[in-house]
């Protein structure tokens, strides 16, 4: 990744304003993050560019780090996707489209598809396939399962209550309307075949609106930070078997999901995974990207401390010949249009 944060300079951040979906000037972005980016002037064209600032690259290099070495973990979430999948196939297109939310690393093509041929192959492509013979039973069960086997032992609910159920966590303020209480414990109780079965689905609306909710669920789990864009979780809907309104059926359970509309992006939250804004059980991968989020975060606080260490660090630099290309190693260094 950090080799993916050079780019030439003469590529201009203000074209990337609308493919990241900022709805600000790019100039106003990366200036109001110091800790993250430092603006500086070419030393040979004399324009105004940015680069990543050594603390970020460090994180940068540590997630990667971090990635490689948790590498069997991301494995197992993309097999229980392929279990998951209603013919045992995935588009690699859409596994590229969730790389980071999966724990993946930039190269998993080569790095993990191609090494793990014990556990699935690509057919061609982009079609990547489950090896047969699999006996482990462990990665057939839904995280939803393993909450209800809890409720069951540990608060004495019949498995009536819980044989189908969600762990549902209303939003602060929700209104909640008469009947609502009894028709949400109406459709709690109503049976669907589960993510991981492999019979035919059931004709009933409801049974296979369950069943989709029970799939995003489960896709939401096996994600790092229990998230995921919403158009990009729309690429496993052949896949998966969820071809149906997304935004209609996530909308219609605001006790299992959330979805945050910031920018121009719609990214969907499970919401029993997070308290306070934090997720509840992080894992090394979200560890080190709530530390990036974390140094953005700081805007312009101690940016006075900032701002001498880079002094300090220029003096020390070998001075720039005419031959200098706006390049190191590793650097995120391009020319700013807009301020």
């Amino acid at each position: 990744m950090a080799k993916a944060c050079r780019f030439c300079a003469n590529q201009l951040m203000s074209r990337w304003k609308n493919i990241v979906g900022l709805n600000v000037s790019i100039g106003a972005f990366v200036g109001k993050y110091p800790h993250a980016f430092e603006i500086f002037t070419h030393p040979c064209r004399r324009n105004l560019c940015c680069r990543i600032t050594d603390k970020l690259k460090e994180l940068v290099e540590e997630e990667e780090c971090v990635v490689r070495e948790f590498e069997v973990d991301a494995v197992r979430r993309v097999k229980k996707l392929l279990l998951m999948s209603r013919k045992g196939v995935l588009n690699v297109h859409a596994l590229r489209l969730m790389r980071k939310e999966l724990g993946l690393p930039e190269d998993f093509r080569d790095s993990v598809l191609a090494k793990y041929t014990s556990e699935f192959r690509l057919v061609d492509l982009e079609t990547l396939e489950l090896v047969d013979g699999d006996d482990d039973e462990r990665l057939s069960v839904a995280k939803v399962e393993e909450w209800r086997e809890v409720e069951y032992r540990e608060k004495w609910l019949s498995e009536f209550e819980t044989n189908y159920a969600f762990p549902i966590n209303l939003p602060t303020g929700f209104k909640i309307e008469k009947g609502f209480r009894e028709e949400l414990r109406n459709w709690q109780r109503v049976p669907y075949l589960k993510p991981y079965e492999r019979k035919e689905i059931s004709r009933s609306v409801e049974r296979f609106e369950k069943r989709v909710v029970a799939v995003i669920h489960e896709l939401l789990s096996l994600t790092v930070e229990k998230m995921v864009e919403v158009e990009r979780l729309a690429h496993f809907r052949k896949d998966l078997g969820i071809e149906v309104n997304l935004r209609e059926v996530i909308l219609k359970h605001p006790g299992i999901f959330y979805v945050s509309t910031k920018g121009s992006t719609q990214t969907l939250f499970l919401r029993e995974a997070y308290s306070k804004g934090c997720l509840i059980e992080p894992n090394p991968v979200y560890s080190v990207r709530r530390k990036m989020l974390d140094l953005v975060l700081l805007e312009k606080r101690h940016s006075k401390e900032l701002l001498q260490s880079c002094e300090e660090e220029r003096d020390v630099e070998v001075r720039y010949d005419e031959d200098w290309e706006g390049e190191r190693d590793g650097d995120w260094i391009l020319p700013i249009l807009e301020k």
